[in-house]
């Protein structure tokens, strides 16, 4: 970073939540007369830059986090679809870049591409940051994505990525995915879950596993300040225990993306209703849903 720009303090006080009613876009009646934009850009603050997929490019609708430090940004997951025409991730993400720079100039600043699993469609637009200057994509896979965490030597670390004094903590939670991964950033209190927790369906490959990640995201949490739990996708109803149809590309009636440390104590309790012999079963905010 150039010495002469002026360094943002990201160790302040613990956050208090900034407040997150957006109207995400949600698909429409007929995908082909859909009007949203390829990506929804929801600026949580001014460092800080939550995306959502439209519905009518691919059904998964994913959520993106983009997240800038003093010397670097970090981009976690890349999406559903790889053709930039359909879905321009590295041009918004560009354009993203260049006002925050523009707001707060240094040289060198650099992105880094993360994942929260290595699920399609959350690395399908991987290859368009693949020719970007001064940008790293880790791979989403179990031995490129642990080994640069360090879970390969030691799957209980917390691992820590600094960005220039904003530093998020990183930690391994397989049971989604045997490569899954969640993110605490401090400066916002987020609990970035990827696929393992989010107000929805909870496939689930390898059921102890998942008990023992949502065990790990509870003590983690009792630690730290959490002000939301944010997964990548919404698919339940605001009708309790009522998620909308696999591939549904309109949900008008939809939830908050954003849950708490509460909802992680309440799939606890899910888990232990159910027992150590899996079975799919709707709960008022997630539906879980071993799978294999």
């Amino acid at each position: 970073m150039d010495a002469g720009a002026g360094l943002i303090d990201f160790t302040k006080a613990p956050p208090a939540p900034r407040a997150l009613d957006v109207r995400w876009i949600h698909g429409s009646p007929s995908a082909r007369h859909n009007t949203d934009p390829e990506l929804q850009v929801h600026a949580y603050d001014e460092h800080t830059f939550i995306l959502r997929q439209n519905m009518a490019v691919d059904y998964e609708a994913p959520f993106l986090f983009l997240l800038f430090g003093n010397d670097r940004a970090v981009l976690i997951d890349t999406g559903a679809t790889a053709s930039a025409e359909f879905f321009p991730l590295r041009r918004v993400v560009d354009e993203l870049v260049d006002g925050w720079l523009a707001r707060h100039p240094r040289q060198g600043y650099r992105l880094l591409v993360l994942h929260t699993h290595p699920h399609r469609d959350h690395v399908a637009g991987d290859g368009q940051f693949a020719d970007r200057p001064g940008t790293t994509v880790i791979a989403a896979g179990l031995d490129t994505s642990w080994d640069f965490f360090g879970f390969s030597s030691d799957p209980d670390a917390v691992a820590r990525v600094d960005l220039g004094g904003r530093v998020l903590e990183c930690l391994a939670t397989p049971g989604h995915h045997k490569a899954a991964v969640t993110f605490h950033d401090p400066w916002t209190g987020f609990l970035l879950t990827g696929d393992t927790v989010y107000p929805g369906r909870l496939y689930i490959e390898d059921w102890p596993a998942f008990g023992r990640s949502i065990d790990r995201l509870i003590e983690f949490c009792a630690r730290r300040t959490v002000t939301y739990v944010l997964g990548c996708h919404i698919e339940m109803t605001r009708q309790p225990g009522v998620d909308y149809p696999v591939r549904t590309t309109y949900q008008p009636d939809e939830p908050p993306l954003q849950m708490t440390v509460e909802h992680l104590h309440a799939l606890r309790d899910a888990l232990d209703e159910i027992g150590d012999r899996p079975v799919r079963r709707a709960f008022d905010s997630f539906v879980l849903w071993p799978v294999g």
